[in-house]
């Protein structure tokens, strides 16, 4: 990092005379630090972007000189090191980003700024996230509520190549939820108004879509060998998921399921090869009873599904997200678990993460024998 510099968003602030905040207040990136001689917070206020690492070193020296040199750029190191993990620090001599052209850094500027400030990690440039983007290849799977939501979110976020499968046409009762849709869409194949539709808000990524109906983990798995991230928001069949999961583990193909029950929204986030599948939730789902957490939810009878704008809304967002994050790393989210967000009480958790591959999965064990 040539000239390192506190983001914007992260900037620190003084508690007292023995404790800094950096990161602002958000959970998941503000910290606390203990700074009882004032060190952290000088050396923070070197971090401007308008000093080189030996610069940061020459000033410091002069405010601590009963340090050696040699001691405190090792201490200088070490802590800009802690800090560039942590996501407070970007390099204010970054290299633009020549593979972006001006039209798309003015379109995607806002999504960059989000990036950089769930980012962790040292990254060459801010516009990393958003390059990664421009270079994945995703998959949607069903178009209904969720996949709707989940799609434009892509397609805005701007990720390159975004290919969607669906095999029905739209009905009036879809246009409650479903906001790639209008009046006029109603008995045109779904896919073929949403790709329309995903053109129209982002010309500059290529959207393609089939009306495939999903017979087996075979046909998932040809659309997996394609692609880099599968985006599950169809829950026909009822071992869709399943299917999904043999295929991805197969292709080692990362995958993310949505979709919501009633008022609760549904997360899966699955990257084949690094731990537990979703056949291994279901196991341990089976095993801890009728009144535990349920990775694929069955109505009590035959109804139409419960939702509304909202909670679609929020079961494709968060879908995206999710997707998103295996993308780019922005942010790390914890992969090969269960996460659940309840529109009853705004509450949101883990509510399935093991700590390993179950010995009893047969997609675990059909996979080891095959590698």
């Amino acid at each position: 990092m040539f000239r390192p510099r506190i983001k914007c968003e992260h900037l620190p602030v003084r508690h007292g005379d023995d404790q800094v905040q950096i990161g602002g207040n958000v959970p998941g990136v503000a910290a606390r630090i203990v700074d009882p001689d004032g060190w952290v917070w000088a050396l923070l206020g070197t971090l401007d972007g308008t000093r080189t690492v030996d610069q940061v070193v020459f000033e410091l020296v002069h405010r601590f000189p009963g340090s050696s040199h040699a001691d405190l750029r090792h201490e200088v190191l070490h802590d800009l090191d802690v800090l560039i993990e942590a996501g407070h620090v970007e390099d204010a001599a970054e290299p633009a980003p020549v593979a972006l052209s001006a039209r798309e850094q003015e379109r995607y500027g806002r999504c960059r700024a989000l990036w950089r400030w769930m980012t962790r990690g040292p990254r060459r440039s801010s516009w990393d996230a958003q390059l990664l983007l421009r270079q994945a290849r995703v998959v949607v799977i069903g178009l209904g509520g969720t996949g709707n939501t989940a799609a434009l979110s892509l397609a805005l976020c701007g990720v390159g190549q975004l290919h969607c499968v669906e095999p029905d046409v739209v009905e009036l009762s879809n246009l409650s939820r479903q906001v790639l849709f209008t009046e006029q869409d109603v008995g045109r194949p779904k896919v073929d108004a949403a790709v329309q539709r995903l053109q129209a808000h982002n010309t500059d990524i290529t959207i393609t879509g089939e009306a495939l109906t999903i017979t087996g983990p075979d046909t998932l798995m040809r659309l997996a060998a394609r692609f880099d991230v599968v985006v599950l928001a169809a829950d026909q069949p009822r071992e869709i998921r399943s299917w999904t999961n043999r295929a991805c583990h197969a292709t080692r193909t990362a995958w993310v399921h949505g979709g919501y029950h009633g008022p609760q929204v549904n997360i899966g986030v699955y990257r084949p090869g690094t731990g537990p599948c979703y056949d291994c939730a279901c196991l341990a789902d089976r095993e801890r009873g009728a009144d535990g957490y349920t990775t694929n939810p069955r109505p009590p009878r035959r109804t139409p599904q419960a939702s509304n704008a909202v909670s679609a809304g929020i079961s494709g967002h968060l879908t995206a997200h999710a997707a998103m994050s295996l993308i780019t790393g922005a942010p790390r989210l914890p992969v090969n678990r269960e996460y659940a967000f309840n529109l009853l009480t705004f509450d949101g958790d883990v509510v399935l993460a093991l700590d390993a591959p179950s010995g009893d999965c047969p997609t675990c064990r059909l996979n080891d024998k095959s590698t």
